[in-house]
């Protein structure tokens, strides 16, 4: 199937990147986790008609086969998050990926418009920095990084170490906060404690 035309982003790829079981949540999929009744990965799959294209980059994609989505495998296993996200740039068929972490409930269009808007021909990739550090994995990628991607993948480097071998561009905590005053957009959700400072429940089983 070819990238959807008429969109906002037509030469975007959203990319969900769903890692292992939340083996400190009950082993329960991070993306089916329940915010207001709806699980992660549909709150995430709201923001998809503005994109050329979605896809789900997970190794154990069993759980999440209800949705249908078009879904890739890592590559090269056992990267964890560098490689969920390589796994992204390899199958993409449009020329950027915005990549959304499967744990991240409440990401904003409008937080993504502002990362999509610093591209550039000099650009490889554009990511927040908040409070500090790094966010990549709320962030754009150019697709043309995979096959240079790759072999860095053996040094088992950390995206924030990836992301200093391209022409990265971080922006400032201001730019994300103009438009998500509390940084929502960048809570991610991996502890018991998590799940009750942000509302978010368990699925029934």
């Amino acid at each position: 199937m070819a990238p959807r035309p008429g969109t906002e982003f037509p030469d975007v790829t959203l990319a969900i990147i769903a890692g292992g079981q939340g083996r400190r949540l009950s082993g329960v999929p991070k993306g089916l986790l329940e915010v207001e009744g709806r699980t992660v990965l549909s709150r995430q799959l709201a923001l998809s008609p503005h994109f050329g294209d979605v896809l789900l980059v997970a190794n154990a994609p069993a759980p999440y086969a209800a949705y249908a989505l078009r879904t890739v495998a890592d590559p090269i296993p056992d990267k964890g998050a560098p490689g969920g996200v390589h796994a992204a740039l390899t199958a993409s068929r449009t020329r950027w990926v915005v990549t959304v972490a499967c744990d991240m409930p409440f990401v904003s269009l409008e937080a993504l418009r502002v990362l999509l808007a610093a591209r550039g021909e000099d650009v490889d990739a554009v990511c927040f920095e908040a409070e500090g550090r790094m966010e990549p994995l709320l962030a754009v990628y150019r697709a043309e990084l995979a096959p240079h991607w790759r072999p860095l993948l053996l040094e088992d480097p950390s995206l924030r170490r990836l992301l200093s071998r391209f022409r990265s561009r971080v922006l400032p905590e201001s730019a994300l906060r103009a438009v998500d005053p509390t940084l929502r957009s960048l809570v991610n959700v991996n502890t018991p404690e998590d799940l009750a400072r942000h509302g978010v429940s368990l699925p029934p089983r």
